[in-house]
């Protein structure tokens, strides 16, 4: 057993005890929070390591609800298109994904993880193809995730069958992750769009097979509803309801078209929608109701989507957008609070992803996954310690961030990585680039 004290921070617990300690500590056993409070309570002794934490805000690590991270090999490489369309979609990924090789791949993901460490996020979704080149990655990096085998099968039988064979392979073989942080997810790219009603109920069995949820694109546009409306004469969401999809755990990246009247429907089930800020104003596209859906009851968390939409994956800049778009979207100043945003991006993840008696806040018992900001750093002073909410919503980024921690471990020190090579990733995905765009080249 291994136990460390983290003392002199300005800690953030958040979740349900909500308390700030303006000297406070956080004692770790192994993997585990085991105590946290005023430092004046702190033991003297029983630990083997002691960290001052002097001139940091120590908080509870980021949740990161929706990625696709071997699309960072498609970064600037689909500008000026909507990829919340299914025709923006064709026009600039699926040419691109028709070549890419699975050797593309982990230099990709350890750039997408790196990333997402190097900004304070311990914890994320991601969805797409390739899952076994992304989980190798995923478990040298020890963060924690939530990864949905993509699934694009419209309606064609023989990729069914194939892709659900997959899917139980995926699964059975997450489901031996001896570290516990890794969790298999199902991935629907998106039901009724390129996802078959026949698929979705095969998914569903799937699903409940091996308990889990399904990870989807829902409302970007309203094109499920179209398809519904004219095949059933009723919106998605209550297609949905008949085919018993809403029985397991739906995260539905963008929600952004949802009928209000559907609000209800959703509160009354596992449903969590992931607000993509930064993707919805790329795209052009509408504003997730975030306000209206929370207010009927919906759980909202916060993703950043994939870097062809977004950009990056710094989750502070995402909150930000996302409080600044609702605000402009509801027509009225603090219309998301600054500390209803940051619990969205923390406990919202968290129980999006049925973690929320593990992580999202900092209190014994839990995870120790946490992060460390340098007070220090330009542009968030003065930080009234009372109320470090507004600076870490509106003035931080995640450059802010100087460590680390999952389930104990240090994922990043004093700003420098501990578990990935993300010097030797930015090489090798250079030359995967020049080799994708040659291979596009030559199809076209």
């Amino acid at each position: 057993m291994t136990t460390t004290l983290l003392h002199d921070a300005l800690v953030l617990c958040l979740g349900d005890a909500d308390q700030i300690f303006d000297r406070g500590y956080v004692l770790v056993e192994d993997d585990r929070i085991v105590e946290v409070g005023d430092v004046a309570t702190a033991p003297a002794s029983g630990f083997d390591e002691r960290i001052d934490c002097s001139g940091k805000l120590l908080m509870p690590g980021l949740v990161n609800a929706h990625t696709h991270t071997p699309m960072t090999l498609f970064r600037g490489l689909a500008e000026g298109i909507s990829l919340l369309t299914l025709d923006g979609w064709l026009t600039a990924i699926r040419s691109l994904e028709a070549v890419m090789t699975p050797d593309m791949v982990p230099a990709a993901v350890t750039i997408a993880c790196a990333e997402m460490i190097r900004t304070g996020t311990t914890t994320f979704a991601d969805q797409y193809f390739f899952t076994d080149q992304i989980l190798p990655v995923v478990q040298r990096s020890g963060m924690r995730a939530a990864i949905a085998y993509g699934i694009v099968e419209l309606g064609d039988p023989v990729a069914r069958d194939r892709e659900l064979q997959n899917l139980e392979g995926f699964l059975e073989e997450i489901g031996g992750d001896a570290s516990g942080r890794l969790k298999g997810w199902v991935g629907p790219h998106a039901f009724f769009v390129d996802n078959s009603p026949e698929m979705m109920q095969a998914e569903r069995v799937i699903a409940a097979k091996y308990d889990t949820g399904m990870h989807i694109h829902i409302a970007t546009t309203g094109e499920e509803d179209a398809f519904t409306q004219q095949q059933y004469g009723v919106s998605a969401v209550t297609q949905m309801s008949r085919m018993g999809m809403l029985e397991a755990p739906i995260l539905a990246a963008h929600a952004i078209t949802i009928p209000s009247e559907d609000w209800p429907v959703l509160a009354q089930h596992d449903f969590s929608a992931v607000a993509c800020a930064s993707a919805c104003m790329r795209a052009g596209a509408e504003a997730a109701p975030v306000v209206g859906m929370r207010e009927a009851g919906i759980n909202v968390a916060v993703g950043t989507d994939n870097v062809c939409n977004n950009n990056d994956y710094d989750l502070f800049i995402e909150m930000r957008t996302l409080a600044k778009l609702a605000s402009y979207r509801e027509k009225r100043p603090g219309a998301l609070p600054a500390r209803e945003v940051l619990a969205m991006a923390t406990a919202g993840g968290a129980k999006a992803l049925g973690l929320e008696a593990e992580i999202g806040s900092l209190e014994a018992g839990k995870k120790a996954d946490m992060i460390l900001l340098d007070r220090a750093a330009t542009g968030w002073t003065p930080l009234p310690t009372n109320d470090p909410f507004t600076a870490l919503v509106y003035s931080v980024n995640g450059q802010h961030v100087s460590d680390v921690m999952v389930d104990g471990q240090w994922l990043l020190r004093d700003c420098q990585w501990q578990t990935l090579d993300y010097v030797a990733a930015v090489r090798q995905q250079a030359s995967d680039v020049e080799r994708l765009l040659a291979l596009r080249d030559k199809q076209q």
